[in-house]
């Protein structure tokens, strides 16, 4: 795992969003999983910018989203389909035929649930996946509790997440109670994973996910176990890492690598 520390959450959504970038430019038909919440927000916003004046080509990318509400519709305001859409799809020049998105009016859900994961698989699996973390430590909606070797499924939201999640609609009663989305173990099996975190709010949980025991109550902990993960953090969510000093280190020293390489 690596953990790059940044100032700004800006700074740190522009790394990300060069990361993507530079998935694309080396593979240009790669499969993404996306993210949705405020911490991905700036990542977007400079692939779009990266599109409209670099030329960044979406033309042949598929993306499998990693959750959405149950019972909401792609057109209602706070589902993530309307948030992708806004943010990302809209922009840019994927086809929406290359887009995957669990579907929160799916009538039979395990039915779609088993159809997501074939679609992933059929796919060649996902070779980028940008996560978020909850302030309870869940990625997706993977709440405390969760396997860690779950897949796609219908999940209930904790009443944490329900209360995080409240300040973007009218009123808490309108939040959803249920979610499809993607497993830990399914995310596990992502290729590369890049995981934002933004804000002091975040701080104990980055830090125990990052360097605590890996644990069903913190699902974002069992990233340890991937092959592949860079958790980049701005200097807020970081403040409570032991090892912070040590990250930084790292990251210069491979920085130096890699510019005496190249």
């Amino acid at each position: 795992m690596e953990v790059i520390i940044r100032e700004t959450y800006d700074e740190m959504s522009q790394v990300a969003a060069r990361m993507i970038s530079d998935q694309l430019l080396r593979k240009p038909n790669s499969v993404l999983g996306l993210a949705t919440g405020s911490t991905p927000i700036a990542v977007y916003r400079e692939l779009v910018r990266l599109h409209r004046e670099e030329g960044l080509d979406f033309s042949q990318i598929k993306t499998f989203n990693l959750d959405e509400y149950l019972g909401l519709a792609p057109t209602h305001p706070q589902s993530y389909r309307y948030f992708m859409n806004n943010h990302l799809f809209d922009h840019v020049n994927i086809p929406r035929g290359n887009i995957r998105f669990p579907y929160g009016h799916a009538h039979a859900v395990e039915t779609f649930c088993e159809w997501y994961e074939a679609e992933i698989e059929r796919c060649g699996g996902i070779d980028i996946q940008l996560l978020g973390v909850g302030t309870d430590g869940h990625i997706a909606f993977n709440e405390p509790g969760s396997s860690l070797g779950s897949r796609t499924r219908l999940k209930t939201l904790t009443e944490q997440t329900v209360r995080d999640n409240a300040r973007f609609f009218d009123d808490i009663d309108q939040v959803p109670r249920f979610a499809i989305t993607m497993g830990v173990g399914t995310i596990l099996e992502s290729k590369k994973i890049c995981v934002l975190a933004s804000g002091m709010g975040k701080a104990d949980i980055v830090a125990q996910a990052i360097e605590g025991p890996v644990t069903a109550s913190v699902t974002a902990s069992a990233l340890q176990l991937h092959r592949d993960v860079v958790v980049i953090v701005d200097a807020d969510a970081a403040c409570k890492l032991a090892r912070a000093d040590y990250y930084r280190w790292v990251h210069d020293q491979k920085s130096r690598l890699h510019q005496r390489d190249g």
